[in-house]
């Protein structure tokens, strides 16, 4: 994993994170921070009332962070102070921040976990359903939006430089590549991460298109959903598996590629995507 200073993105994502769990749980101090290292840096706060959270580093085992760090798994701590089933490495930050009640739930990727977040009450609270169940589902949220990141980072990286004349199975890759970094996006809510997957899609497209497709002028314009469809249509797949690769109904993706043959000024989606690669808005 790289250095915390070069995973901003990823720091912000966890800085959201702390203050939906703050907002859904309504417990009054949130704070969180990604693995690194073997261990959570602790990076966001949220309604702290003293510096003790600040620059924490819970090692793997230790506290109750530590706890979930290695067991992926949520731990509770009803009285933080007392606790016997937890070390007490970290009590002067924790009990810095008067906190009684704290749980800590780590965010699980591939069956890794990422980062720990951290809800707390300064006073004895029961912790049910009421509780658990928003702060695992932001846990969740968390854990989709950094695995997205890591398919775009890893796809990124097999994307060679533009040449010429790649050969065909360097080819069909890109296309691949590209169908499913649209199915990715349509599954994303953060607008600044759609932003970089649709640079990155324009740049897939362009390393496939032949060298005069970039002189070509189109007044096309698909409409997302359109492009979509056309894109995996182009792998050869039927309505009914792009339905099921992008939740839609097989009459919809039906209506999509119509739209889009319709646009194209062609009469199969063969000749759709034939036109639509000559003038690259396909790879």
């Amino acid at each position: 994993m790289p250095p915390l200073a070069e995973s901003v993105s990823d720091a912000q994502l966890v800085s959201s994170a702390v203050e939906t769990l703050a907002k859904r749980t309504r417990f009054p101090v949130a704070f969180g921070g990604l693995e690194h290292d073997g261990s959570v840096h602790v990076s966001a706060i949220f309604g702290g009332q003293t510096r003790t959270l600040e620059g924490l580093v819970v090692r793997a085992s230790r506290g109750l962070g530590g706890r979930a760090l290695v067991e992926k798994r949520a731990r509770l701590a009803l009285d933080y102070g007392s606790s016997r089933s937890i070390t007490h490495d970290y009590d002067r930050a924790v009990l810095g921040e008067h906190i009684s009640t704290l749980f800590a739930v780590p965010v699980v990727v591939s069956g890794r976990a990422r980062a720990v977040l951290y809800c707390g009450s300064r006073g004895r609270a029961p912790v049910g359903d009421v509780v658990a169940q928003p702060a695992l589902a932001v846990a969740e949220e968390l854990a989709t939006e950094l695995r997205v990141r890591d398919e775009v980072a890893r796809r990124m990286s097999l994307i060679p430089a533009r040449t010429d004349a790649l050969p065909a199975a360097a080819v069909e890759e890109l296309r691949e590549t590209y169908a499913e970094l649209r199915s990715i996006g349509a599954e994303l809510d953060d607008p600044a991460l759609r932003s970089r997957l649709a640079a990155l899609e324009a740049r897939v497209a362009g390393l496939s298109s032949p060298p005069a497709a970039a002189d070509l002028v189109t007044d096309v314009h698909l409409a997302p959903r359109e492009l979509d469809v056309l894109a995996r249509a182009g792998l050869g797949e039927t309505n009914a598996e792009i339905g099921l690769t992008l939740g839609l109904k097989e009459g919809t993706v039906k209506s999509y590629l119509q739209s889009a043959m319709a646009k194209l000024d062609a009469s199969t989606r063969h000749a759709a995507v034939a036109k639509a690669r000559r003038v690259g808005i396909l790879p």
